[in-house]
C-alpha cells in the first residue's frame, strides 16, 4: 500500500502543478459564471446570458442588473434567485446580453468600491462583447435598488434606460438624473426601505424638470415588489424602446 501511494505522489508531482478550470466560454442562450479581475487587487463574479441568435457581430442590448441583500450570502448561483437572472436561468430567450454581478456581504452596491467595480466591469463587457452603447440599462432591487439610483447619478450619459427597485438615492443627484429615462418601482406597504424614498427621488427629478420619469406604486405590497415588477411585460418593452442620445 505504502508503495502504491509513494508511486502515485510521484507521478502527481511530475505531471507539474495543477491548474485551476478556466471558466466556460460565454455560450449564446446559456447563462454561465464570471469573474473580472478589477484594478484594486479585487474581483467581481457575475452571472453572464447572451441571447440565443448572439453572432458577436450585431450588436446587441444590454442589461446590468444588480441584486438585493440576501443574494450577497451564497454562491454566485444565489443571483439567479430574482429577477433577469432569473429568466436567464429558466431558459427563457432573452433579447439581450444580461450582466449579473454579485455584491460581498460585506460591502453594499452603492459603495465607492462596489462602484468602482461596476463601472470596471461595464467597460469589460462593452469591450470584449458586441454590444450597443446606446441601448445599456440598469436596475436593481432594494440594495440593488440603491445602487442604481448611485450608479446612475454617477454615470447617467452611459446608460439608456434606469429601474430603480424599492431604494433610495440622492434628492440632490436629481438634475444629474433629469434627462435619464426612468422608471422608479415600490410598494407602499414597504417595511424594509420606506416607501418615501422613491417618492421623494421621483418629486425631486420632476422638480428638477425631469420629463422621463415615471412611477409606479405597488398598492398592499411589502419589500419584494421585485416579483410583480420583472413580471410587468411592458417594463421590458419599455426598456427596449429607450434609447442613449448620442
Amino acid at each position: 500500500m505504502f508503495t502504491s501511494l509513494a508511486l502515485l505522489t510521484v507521478a502527481l508531482l511530475s505531471a507539474g502543478p495543477i491548474l485551476a478550470e478556466e471558466p466556460p466560454a460565454p455560450t449564446p442562450g446559456k447563462q454561465i459564471e464570471q469573474t473580472l479581475q478589477t484594478s484594486d487587487g479585487g474581483s467581481i463574479s457575475y452571472l453572464l446570458s447572451l441571447p440565443k441568435d448572439y453572432d458577436g457581430e450585431s450588436k446587441q442590448p444590454l442589461i446590468l442588473f444588480l441584486h438585493g441583500r440576501g443574494e450577497s450570502y451564497g454562491p454566485l448561483s444565489l443571483v439567479a434567485k430574482w429577477g433577469p437572472p432569473r429568466f436567464a436561468a429558466r431558459g427563457d430567450d432573452l433579447p439581450y446580453v444580461l450582466v449579473s454581478p454579485q455584491c460581498p456581504g460585506d460591502d453594499s452596491w452603492k459603495n465607492p468600491t462596489q462602484q468602482k467595480r461596476l463601472v470596471e466591469l461595464l467597460d469589460h463587457i462593452v469591450s470584449t462583447l458586441s454590444i450597443d452603447e446606446n441601448h445599456v440599462a440598469l436596475t436593481g432591487l432594494s440594495m440593488g435598488g440603491y445602487g442604481t439610483w448611485r450608479l446612475a447619478a454617477d454615470h447617467p450619459d452611459r446608460f439608456s434606460a434606469a429601474v430603480p427597485v424599492c431604494g433610495g438615492g440622492d434628492p440632490a443627484d436629481a438634475e444629474k438624473l433629469k434627462d435619464l429615462p426612468i422608471w422608479i418601482f415600490h410598494g407602499d406597504q414597504d417595511g424594509a426601505v420606506p416607501f418615501q424614498r422613491s417618492v421623494e427621488m421621483f418629486d425631486a427629478i420632476k422638480q428638477a424638470g425631469g420629463e422621463k420619469v415615471r412611477f409606479t406604486t405597488l398598492e398592499h405590497i411589502g419589500h419584494n415588489c421585485w416579483s410583480a415588477t420583472y413580471a410587468t411585460p411592458e417594463l421590458f418593452d419599455w426598456i427596449s424602446k429607450q434609447q442613449r442620445d448620442n
